[in-house]
């Protein structure tokens, strides 16, 4: 991985968005976010439909601000994550493992994995996990404070650091979030009222899609090195390579 401008300035980027995402799945709104949110400027033709979706929505959403928005907001909350009984599919459950286990029940193998990944790269319980360390909510602090630590490797110029916690991610995606958020988008879609859920779900959708084709385009050389370590990748022919060392594994460095 090669420091480029351009990959400095979104790597920079990155971190606000999941922090954003990470911060409207964890609670209801209250003033004060939504104040900060209504200072955003909402991006337009990214060349994501799910992503224009998703910004138009919140737009929508946030310029038709009245007195009862906030309690509008927190029905919403209530209506998609938690629902109102316990037939299974009563809302688009947060949790990983409700998605990926056949008893859909919290507090399964999904959560042991990503504890162990939290854990890995050095990060502490707390009291926001106490809705499940699988929760959305956590996974994207999780991603967001990864990015930080991507973006400030970059800006010291470690690019042996920044692509080792790149590829983190990479694998997070690929192993977590990507396996189930569609899931839970396609619910949020069926049970939100709001714009501001509606457009949560395609900007989420939409925002994990785009950050993984990123990855795999500033991680092109690392991911075909794990492939040929992994030996799903070409092999290098034998005489060419006779006495080199292969590189390391960069997805086995703590960030």
């Amino acid at each position: 991985m090669a420091k480029d401008m351009t990959v400095a300035a979104v790597l920079d980027s990155r971190a606000a968005t999941y922090s954003m995402l990470a911060r409207l799945y964890r609670g209801e709104l209250d003033a004060d976010y939504l104040a900060k949110l209504r200072q955003m400027r909402c991006p337009v033709n990214t060349g994501n439909a799910d992503v224009d979706a998703g910004y138009k929505l919140l737009h929508s959403f946030l310029s038709h601000v009245w007195e009862r928005t906030l309690e509008d907001a927190a029905r919403d909350y209530l209506r998609v994550f938690i629902g109102s009984n316990t037939t299974g599919h009563a809302a688009a459950y947060p949790n990983e493992s409700v998605h990926t286990s056949a008893e859909r029940l919290v507090m399964q193998d999904a959560r042991d994995e990503v504890l162990a990944v939290y854990r890995a790269a050095g990060l502490e319980s707390s009291s926001r996990w106490r809705s499940g360390e699988d929760h959305i909510a956590c996974e994207l602090e999780y991603m967001q404070v990864m990015s930080e630590r991507a973006a400030a490797a970059c800006a010291a110029e470690d690019m042996t650091k920044a692509a080792s916690t790149l590829m983190a991610q990479h694998h997070f995606l690929d192993d977590h979030l990507l396996g189930w958020v569609g899931f839970l988008t396609d619910e949020m879609l069926k049970f939100a009222q709001t714009d501001l859920y509606r457009g949560l779900a395609h900007l989420t959708r939409g925002f994990l899609t785009e950050d993984k084709a990123f990855l795999d385009e500033v991680l092109a050389e690392e991911l075909d090195v794990e492939a040929q370590l992994h030996g799903d990748g070409p092999v290098a022919d034998a005489d060419e390579d006779a006495g080199e060392t292969a590189p390391a594994d960069p997805s086995s460095q703590v960030a």
